[in-house]
Order: C-alpha cells, then sequence, then structure tokens
C-alpha cells in the first residue's frame, strides 16, 4: 500500500508544488482548498503521475468541514501518513487599521485551520503510533514584519504549537515539523488582504508587495515543496526556506540593528 499525504491550501501555488513533489516520490494525496476546478486540476496533475489524487473542497476555518475532510480520506485511504499544513492567507497594514474581523479571519485561517486538521487527524496517528505533522509556517513567525502584526501573531502562534506539539508527540511516535518560506513567488497577490486609511495608501502596499515578489530574495513553490519533502523523508524538526534564512539570522544575531532598518524602510 502507497503512503498518504493530506495537503490543505492544495490548490495552486507551494501547496500545489507539495502534492506534486509527493507523487513523484510515490505517495497517493488527499488535496483541500476551497476552490473546487483548482483542486481537481491538481489531482488530475497528481493521476498524470501515477499516484491516486483525491481532492476534497474544504474550508479549513470550519471544524464541521475539516472532519469530512479527514473522515472521507481514511474511508478511501484507510491510513494517512503525513499531514501537510499549509493553507493560508496574508494581511497587510497598520496596526491601528486592522479591525478586530480582519484579526478574527486570519487567524481562523493561519492558526485555527491548522489546529482543525491536528486536532481531526491527531487520534488516527496516536492509534497507530506513528505519522508525520508539517507545519507550513513563514519568517515571519521567525522575526517581526512592519504592518504585518496580525499576520505575524498568526505564524508566531504556529511556531508556537509546532514546537509544543513537537515535545508532547515525538515519545508517542509522531514526527512534527516546520517549515518557514519568505517570500513566495507564487498566487499569493490573490490571496493578500490590505487595510489601511484609504485606498491610496492600501494601493501603495499592494505595489510595495507586487515589487516586493520580482527580487532575487524571492522562493518559487517548489522550493517550499522540496523543504516539506525533506522534514518528512529527513525527519528535520526545521527548516528555514532559501533568503529568509538570511534575514531571520541576520534578526537573531542583530535584532535591534535590523528592527532598525525595517523601521525606516516602512514608516
Amino acid at each position: 500500500m502507497a503512503p498518504t499525504v493530506l495537503i490543505t491550501g492544495a490548490s495552486q501555488g507551494s501547496g500545489k508544488a507539495t502534492a506534486l513533489r509527493f507523487a513523484r516520490e510515490g505517495y497517493d494525496v488527499v488535496l483541500a482548498a476551497r476552490q473546487a476546478e483548482r483542486l481537481e486540476m491538481v489531482a488530475q496533475a497528481v493521476e498524470a503521475l501515477g499516484r491516486k489524487a483525491l481532492a476534497i473542497p474544504t474550508d479549513v476555518s470550519d471544524p464541521d468541514q475539516v472532519q469530512i475532510l479527514v473522515g472521507r480520506a481514511l474511508d478511501v485511504y484507510v491510513q494517512i501518513d503525513v499531514l501537510v499544513n499549509n493553507a493560508g492567507i496574508c494581511l497587510s497594514g497598520p496596526i491601528d487599521q486592522t479591525s478586530l474581523n480582519d484579526w478574527q479571519r486570519i487567524m481562523a485561517i493561519n492558526f485555527f485551520g491548522y489546529v482543525h486538521t491536528i486536532a481531526a487527524l491527531l487520534p488516527h496517528f496516536l492509534a497507530r503510533g506513528a505519522g508525520t505533522i508539517v507545519n507550513v509556517g513563514s519568517f515571519g513567525g521567525k522575526m517581526p514584519l512592519p504592518h504585518m502584526s496580525a499576520y505575524c501573531a498568526s505564524k508566531y502562534a504556529v511556531v508556537g504549537l509546532t514546537e509544543s506539539m513537537r515535545l508532547e508527540l515525538a515519545p508517542r511516535g509522531i514526527h512534527v515539523a516546520i517549515v518557514h518560506p519568505g517570500v513566495v513567488n507564487s498566487s499569493f497577490m490573490e490571496r493578500a488582504i490590505f487595510v489601511g486609511k484609504d485606498e491610496s495608501h492600501i494601493e501603495a502596499r499592494r505595489r510595495q508587495m507586487r515589487q516586493s515578489l520580482k527580487s532575487i530574495w524571492v522562493s518559487q513553490p517548489e522550493d517550499i515543496a522540496n523543504a516539506v519533502w525533506q522534514a518528512v523523508h529527513d525527519r528535520r524538526s526545521e527548516i528555514i526556506v532559501g533568503p529568509a534564512l538570511l534575514a531571520t539570522e541576520a534578526y537573531r544575531l542583530f535584532p535591534d540593528l535590523v528592527k532598525g532598518v525595517m523601521g525606516w524602510g516602512f514608516s
């Protein structure tokens, strides 16, 4: 029986690339995302590689939908070996312009979306005494980013969740890892939310982010997919992808200097 991976946020970008990477490694794939048509296209690409694919449209912020996702996946495949939590959105804007609804929305997807899948699948892993959970974080969970307080809070929460789970679950046979991308050249802008005091301010933030996607520091979706595979195959606990490692190391070594530069550049 082939091993099986369940991937959220699998309809595009790094989620799609991760699905294809695992298919090439001999895994059958369960695909979850909100956009059914795109999800089905990824399923067809997986099947073209000779592996089975099950596409289940799911909003991970809804725990009932996640329970249905995991139930259907286990009905079809009986066993899930790897969970990749990848679904997420970005929110950019000054904290004083970020509403409570904005905070709740980003936490519902970026944090509780992970909690929901883990809660639904963990009993299966514990019963087997085996399994791997890979949470896709962000360099925004390793260092602060200006005008991204809500986003960073959601990703710092994922870091705390991951590291605490690792301590608790390792003795029970479950490997828990985290992969931290930096800026990723994908369909990122489709899911990005921008807030500000007026439309001109919001548009300026959009332009700034579009420009950042053209820089030499950008990673490709395949880079994240390769890091997720490495975390599973080599049982790595944490991987910071590509150029993001330079940024996070600079912050770790020279936090005041980095914060000063960022504050100046984004004021």
